[in-house]
Order: C-alpha cells, then sequence, then structure tokens
C-alpha cells in the first residue's frame, strides 16, 4: 500500500490528533481508521462517471506514534470497481496538504 506517513507522533500529540479527527470525521467502525472524503472537483475522468459508486475517500489510520494517509482512492459502497485506484497527482498533494493542516491547525510540530 502506498502511504503519506508521518511519524514519531508523541503521546500528548496523538491525543489532540485523535479528537480531532473523531469530531471532524467520525468514527469509521475500526479503532484508528478515518474515513477522509475526497473533494469531488479531484475526482478523476473515471470516478466522475461513476455516480453510483460516490462519493470516494481516502483512508487515515492513527497509531499512538504515527498518521498514515493511504494514497487509494476509494468508495465505501463497492470492493472492487474501476473507479478505485491509487490517487493521482492532484489527489496525492490534497491528501497530504489534509494531513499537514492537521498539524498546523493543532500547533503540532512547530
Amino acid at each position: 500500500m502506498k502511504q503519506y506517513v508521518i511519524d514519531e507522533i508523541r503521546y500528548q500529540d496523538y491525543e489532540k490528533i485523535k479528537a480531532y479527527l473523531d469530531e471532524t470525521y467520525g468514527a469509521s467502525g475500526l479503532d484508528g481508521l478515518y474515513w477522509i472524503p475526497l473533494d469531488e472537483a479531484l475526482y478523476s475522468d473515471i470516478q466522475q462517471s461513476h455516480g453510483d459508486c460516490a462519493p470516494f475517500f481516502m483512508a487515515m489510520e492513527l497509531m499512538e506514534n504515527r498518521l498514515a494517509g493511504e494514497l487509494l482512492v476509494r468508495t465505501r459502497s463497492r470492493v472492487r470497481c474501476d473507479c478505485i485506484h491509487y490517487a493521482d497527482e492532484r489527489q496525492r498533494n490534497w491528501l497530504i496538504q489534509t494531513m499537514d493542516a492537521i498539524f498546523e491547525k493543532l500547533d503540532l510540530f512547530t
């Protein structure tokens, strides 16, 4: 799995990140996993044509010492479909910016 990872998170920062993700994105049903909705303007051509599969998400996994953003764009309505694929450059950059913005918002690692 391709990922963007921020590691060596301090425990007190983990607690802040967890509280933020819980409040902003809610629980996914799996501890530490969050579904981050992808901005519709960033959907690929095939994702735009698959209205039945929308919305699309990217997953973030939070552990006590790291936050990992999966670079796979997926739907929650199907396990396999042509519209589920690794992020293109715009989608990848969006995920990285989203994760970095969380750290800025919470004033971490400054």
